[in-house]
This record gives C-alpha cells, structure tokens and sequence, in this order.
C-alpha cells in the first residue's frame, strides 16, 4: 500500500474512524484469543475496512484492516508498501481476519511466506481450511453475527466460533 505516513496518521487519530474499526471487531474473552472481524472481507480472507471515503468509484482509503489496527496499536510502519523490504504484518495465529494486536507482528513479505508454506498442511491449523481463508473468515464471522443477535453469552459465542473452525478442517483417517 502506497499511503503516505501523514494520511495514515489522520486516519489512526481520527476517533470516529477508531469507533468504526472497533464497532466491526469482535473481542474474545479471554483477551489473548483471537478478535475476529465482522466487516467486509477480502478474497484472501483479510479483513477490508474503509477507513476514509472518497468522492468517485476509487477505493482509496480501503485498507486491510489488520494493517489499520496493528498501527493502531503500535504507530505508523515506516515507509509502509515503498519497496521490496517494506515491513509486513504478518498474523502468527494464522487467522487471516484476526485482529489481535498481540497476533500481529513484523516481519517481511519473505518470512510471512515461508511461515505460510511452513504450517499450511498441518491439518490443525486455519490455514488448511478446506474452506479457504476467505471463506473461513466469512463463517467465523457469520457464526458471531449471529449469536450476537440471538443475544448469546460469550462462553456460547466462543463455543460457535470453535464449532464453525473445525467445520473446515480436512478430512483425516487418524
């Protein structure tokens, strides 16, 4: 993403855009579990929030929304999409619409890579999903959008976020 450090900075101060981030972001008890998305979902399964609107067709200012809320977190990336050893937010839980800020870390476009073709054929994990990432994300979320309007505890929106993770899992024979 080629978006100046100064835009990114009015997006991140700006406490309406803040309150739209987090009124998408479901947050898990306990605190170090996953915060899955409840917004528009990309194809590769990350999240998409739009953080700043502007006039035509154009999509500037949609940006994946674990970017927005890792910086959110810890500051702007520095020179952030500029070159091939640009910093990459990389998701160590695998969950590519998690938005935990203890989830995400830097590192490069390389590492994240290696760490995919790493850990994408254990079985277990949410990048083996027989669904895909974006259809992963999209149940996941589908699955708490829907407890929220049942009025559903939290321990029974964890139990449905659990049940909709291992829907996708591969078929084994051990």
């Amino acid at each position: 993403m080629r978006i100046p450090a100064v835009e990114w900075l009015t997006w991140l101060a700006d406490k309406s855009v803040q309150a739209r981030y987090w009124t998408k972001v479901y947050r898990t008890s306990p605190a170090e579990d996953c915060w899955f998305f409840l917004g528009g979902i990309s194809s590769t399964g990350h999240a998409s929030f739009r953080a700043a609107s502007r006039p035509g067709r154009t999509r500037t200012g949609t940006v994946p929304g674990h970017l927005y809320g890792y910086q959110l977190a810890h500051g702007v990336i520095p020179r952030l999409g500029w070159g091939n050893d640009s910093p990459t937010v990389c998701h160590t839980c695998d969950n590519h619409s998690c938005q935990q800020p203890a989830h995400l870390r830097l590192g490069t476009a390389a590492e994240n890579r290696a760490e995919w073709l790493a850990r994408r054929r254990d079985p277990s994990s949410p990048l083996a999903d027989i669904r895909g990432p974006a259809g992963r994300s999209r149940a996941i979320g589908d699955a708490i959008r829907a407890g929220l309007a049942e009025g559903a505890s939290t321990t029974e929106i964890a139990l449905r976020i659990r049940k909709t993770a291992r829907a996708g899992r591969p078929l084994s024979l051990w």
